[in-house]
């Protein structure tokens, strides 16, 4: 049997951080005297690279602003993490689909606007650090929805495009997996709704594990 690749999205898709992410914002906004970006603003630009999802927040700011704003939101995360007040839990189901396609020989990957550093220390304290065969970071990439992410994780994989699945629940995901030439899955559990997924490339949008489970074909 051929290998297959399920590459997933983090933020939104395996775990729910949108409480720390939008904290971190709202932080980092004070910080600079700029009014936060309200909840949704934030989950809008969610999947992107810290430095792309600051530009469409400020899209009249300065580099200098720009860069200034992303610097006190790392801060902030790191901040959160160290006071233990940093909230990144897993979704309902998800470890045990993850072991179910582990169990039916799937091979995973992540690929993941965060960066490695952030990734590395979210799957360390939900124990799934060793569960991946390649991590695709915002640090080490260009953004979603460049293709290069997925393309990497399958070159790491030694998988081909027709054998892997992107799964991930915004738009940026959706759009990468097109350009990538791989299969599109959505879930409706994250931050962009279940049409903006399907008009951007998404071949189905799972309500939940269960449905993911046979989107994603598992017996």
């Amino acid at each position: 049997m051929s290998l297959r690749l399920a590459i997933f999205d983090c933020d939104g898709t395996l775990v729910d951080s949108q409480h720390s992410i939008v904290e971190a914002m709202d932080g980092a906004f004070r910080a600079v005297s700029l009014v936060p970006p309200d909840r949704q603003q934030c989950l809008s630009v969610v999947g992107l690279s810290l430095p792309y999802a600051i530009a469409r927040l400020v899209p009249d700011g300065s580099d200098a602003l720009r860069d200034e704003i992303c610097d006190h939101y790392k801060l902030r995360f790191q901040h959160l993490r160290a006071s233990g007040g940093l909230r990144e839990p897993l979704y309902p189901g998800i470890a045990d689909l993850l072991d179910r396609l582990e169990a039916q020989g799937w091979l995973l990957a992540i690929a993941t606007g965060k960066s490695e550093r952030g990734l590395r220390l979210l799957l360390e304290h939900h124990g799934m650090a060793k569960r991946f065969i390649s991590l695709q970071t915002a640090d080490r990439n260009p953004s979603k929805p460049d293709p290069a992410m997925i393309g990497a994780a399958l070159a790491e994989a030694g998988v081909e495009r027709d054998s892997a699945v992107m799964i991930g629940d915004t738009s940026f995901d959706m759009l990468m997996a097109r350009a990538a030439g791989v299969e599109a899955l959505g879930v409706a559990w994250g931050y962009h709704r279940a049409e903006e997924l399907i008009e951007a490339g998404a071949a189905s949008v799972a309500m939940d594990s269960a449905e993911l489970a046979r989107h994603i074909g598992l017996s």
